[in-house]
Parts: structure tokens; sequence; C-alpha cells
């Protein structure tokens, strides 16, 4: 018996197998899971009243992908871009200053690695690491959308100038102008940094450890100890961030609610293609309840960066309970 598969059925399967690196790739445009969600069912729905229309003259994964890059840029219009407390200017804060929390603006967001993984496999990740790094992203914010665009097409994606010519409707020598720009601006905003390591290295699985232990018994010193000489502490919606493990340790002796070993309970996960923790605190009622999301840099000096998320919608996200 023959079995004839509609156009329908036909796009829904070409389109489930390329879902999760557009979801990648509009998340690396616009810094927020939540928008790249949406900007992935909008292409969907675009793609899908154009199919019937489609050609062949290039794959169906670049076609989605002209989509999907085209549907962002739409959307980026007139948008502020989306920072990290690093990226708003300021310089280091002091750790006794108060806390100012701006609420206001549109932060960065992580992605959870099982966001971009095939089953339940996280050796499946559809992307390198290298490109949803936090650093990277938040580097991104930085260029214009359209500089954004050209340098993810020909850096990560490994498009020719021609093909990124053709998806953004301009010329080859506009798109080689941008990506010279976009390099330069990128390169000055956040250099590579050398010696990160694999999170599943063993090397990474001992400092991990002491970090879940340094916290669950409150060791300010021991947490301190983890940190490189120029690691950076940032937590938004707070403003401010934090550099030297001796700032980061008064920041964490003084600001945070713990009062003592057991107030802190850390359970691991994956952001970024990076080793993240969910952080519950105990409450006046003994119950551990969702806090931050922290999201690490390792390198063979230890840990260079943390970002400490306070958005609570982020822990679903994550498959993380609201409560131990």
């Amino acid at each position: 018996m023959t079995v004839t598969v509609s156009a329908d059925d036909q796009f829904v399967a070409l389109f489930g197998k390329h879902r999760r690196e557009l979801l990648a790739h509009c998340y690396r445009m616009t810094g927020s899971i939540h928008d790249a969600e949406d900007l992935v069912q909008e292409t969907y729905i675009r793609a899908w009243r154009s199919y019937a229309k489609f050609e062949g003259r290039s794959s169906v994964r670049t076609w989605l992908y002209r989509i999907a890059t085209n549907t962002t840029l739409t959307a980026l219009d007139g948008r502020a871009k989306r920072p990290l407390p690093t990226g708003l200017g300021a310089p280091s804060s002091d750790p006794a200053d108060d806390l100012v929390e701006r609420q206001e603006i549109a932060w960065l967001e992580p992605i959870a690695d099982s966001s971009l993984v095939e089953g339940n496999d996280p050796a499946t990740l559809v992307v390198n690491r290298d490109s949803v790094r936090l650093a990277l992203i938040a580097a991104l914010q930085h260029l214009s959308a359209r500089q954004r665009a050209v340098l993810i097409l020909r850096e990560v994606l490994q498009w020719r100038a021609s093909e990124v010519a053709d998806a953004l409707d301009t010329s080859t020598s506009a798109v080689n102008s941008l990506l010279q720009r976009a390099r330069a601006q990128i390169e000055q905003i956040a250099p590579t940094e050398e010696g990160l390591v694999e999170p599943a290295s063993t090397e990474a699985k001992a400092v991990l450890q002491s970090y879940v232990q340094s916290f669950e018994s409150y060791d300010i010193v021991g947490i301190v100890d983890l940190f490189t000489r120029d690691a950076i502490w940032e937590m938004p919606p707070f403003e401010g961030w934090y550099q030297g493990p001796e700032a980061i340790g008064a920041l964490i002796g003084t600001k945070c609610p713990a009062d003592g070993p057991g107030s802190m309970r850390l359970v691991p996960t994956a952001a970024n293609g990076q080793p993240a923790f969910g952080l519950y605190m105990r409450e006046s009622d003994g119950v551990h309840r969702a806090f931050q999301l922290h999201v690490l840099d390792l390198t063979s000096s230890g840990i260079s960066h943390v970002t400490c998320f306070f958005d609570l919608s982020l822990f679903d996200r994550f498959g993380l309970p609201a409560e131990l």
C-alpha cells in the first residue's frame, strides 16, 4: 500500500528537523529566550504560508534561516539592546553600597542547554558551545541588528558573503563592510578568554563540586578561593557588578540572605553551553525555594565569571522545581 504524505505533513517534518537550531539563531540575535521562541513560531507561520512557492534553489535549511533572520530583523527594529550589568558602562561596584534594582531594563536572558539538544542526550547539542556562550551573546548586543545578522551568518553558520547579501537583500561589499566593523567591535568588547575548560572535564567537575560545597556550607573563604584574580560577579536586575574575589566574597557575606550552613542548596543544570546551578534559599518555614540561577565561566585558573539571574520564570524553562 502506498502512503501519501501531504505537503503540510512534509513541511512540519522539515521544520521540526531544524527548529532547535533556528531557536539558537533567534536567541543569538535577540539575547532573549522568550523573544526567540516567539520568533521561531513566527518563522514557522511565514514559512508554512510560502512553502508551496519554495522552488528548491537553496536547501530548506538555508531558506528557513533566511526567513528567521529577516523576521528577527523586523522584530528588532527600534528595540533597545539587552544588556548585562557589565554592559551598562559603569565601573565595578563597591559591595558595601546598596543594591539598585532596575526592573525597567530588558535584561539579557540565558538559554537552557536542554532547549538545544536532541532527545535527552546532552552530547547532541545542535550548536557549537562557543556560539551561544553568554559572553558572546552579551557582546552581540552591542552591535546593530544587521551587524549581528551578518556576523552570525558568516562566522557561525559559515555562509558565503554572496549568500548573506542575497538573504539580506544587499550587496556583497555591504556585507563585507558590516562584517569588518562587527568583528572589530566584538574583539574590543569581548576579547577571547584564554584557558576555558570543558564543563565535563575532571578539572571542571572538581571546581564545580567545591562551588556547591562552599555555597551550601556558606563558606565565604572557600567561595573566594574558587575565583580568578579578575573574576566578575553580576546579577540582573541589579545594576551593580563586582570584580575580584574579595569584592565577591564581601558581597555574598553581607548582602546574601543566607544565615548559615544549610541555608542554600544548589541543583546542577547547564546554560549557554556552560555549567549552571539553580540556587534555592531556605525560607522561614524551612522550605528551600527558587532564588537565583547561576551561570559560570570556568578557566584553568578557576571561576572567572558568574552571572546570577533572579528571573524565577527561568527555573521552569530549565526544568528545575520551584522548591525542594
